[in-house]
């Protein structure tokens, strides 16, 4: 029994990687079926494959295009077994707040970094893009994430990340809150003169630093 989970989950983790979007729901259903765990198939299926594709894109094998095709496999497989999830109760790894900033309507680094955290059996709020620096205060206060991160492609609206911060503090969340900021024109020198915990550059590395907060 065992050995036939894990060749199923082999088999997820291998349409993952693959992006063989087609086949997910299928290979979700079946193992749903055969008696997976719906936690093992996120975590030791999908997430893994997941895992091997931020490898092939580190490593320049896969590209961009790769990336958001893997993040939008996963994303079919979690549509399916969201039901199944919410019936065993899994205890989450936390909730993250994400959004791209004020003024900025970029959104592909965002919907790949929401896919990888979901992954990681985060409780992801995405509150789309052009988001104010209220919208993420009081989706702060509404839902009480571990993480509120920021997304932003343009250097004209980085500035729009200080200003959540402030008013982050200003309204006393600031310190129950981990916060991380991405986007290509972002560094970890900017990311601490804000007074933001983290910067990444992409997806991959905004997970890895996430993972090391845990």
């Amino acid at each position: 029994m065992m050995s036939d989970n894990k060749a199923i989950l082999g088999k997820l983790s291998e349409a993952i990687v693959e992006l063989d979007i087609d086949s997910i729901v299928g290979l979700c259903e079946s193992a749903i079926d055969s008696g997976v765990p719906p936690y093992d198939i996120v975590i030791n299926g999908m997430a893994k494959g997941m895992e091997i594709v931020g490898n092939k894109y580190e490593e320049g094998e896969y590209y961009l295009a790769e990336l958001i095709m893997a993040g939008e496999t996963m994303k079919e497989g979690m549509t399916y077994l969201e039901p199944h999830l919410a019936e065993s109760e899994i205890e989450k790894a936390g909730t993250a707040i994400v959004g791209t900033v004020k003024g900025d309507l970029h959104d592909i680094g965002k919907n790949v970094f929401v896919s990888l955290l979901r992954a990681q059996n985060y409780d992801v709020i995405d509150l789309g893009v052009d988001i104010s620096p209220d919208q993420f205060v009081e989706a702060t206060k509404e839902h009480k994430p571990n993480i509120v991160a920021m997304s932003a492609l343009l250097t004209t609206t980085m500035v729009e990340m200080e200003n959540v911060v402030k008013q982050l503090e200003e309204a006393g969340l600031r310190d129950g809150v981990k916060i991380i900021i991405g986007g290509a024109p972002l560094n970890q020198k900017y990311a601490s003169g804000i007074g933001a915990d983290a910067a990444a550059s992409d997806a991959v590395e905004g997970i890895r630093i996430i993972n090391e907060w845990r």
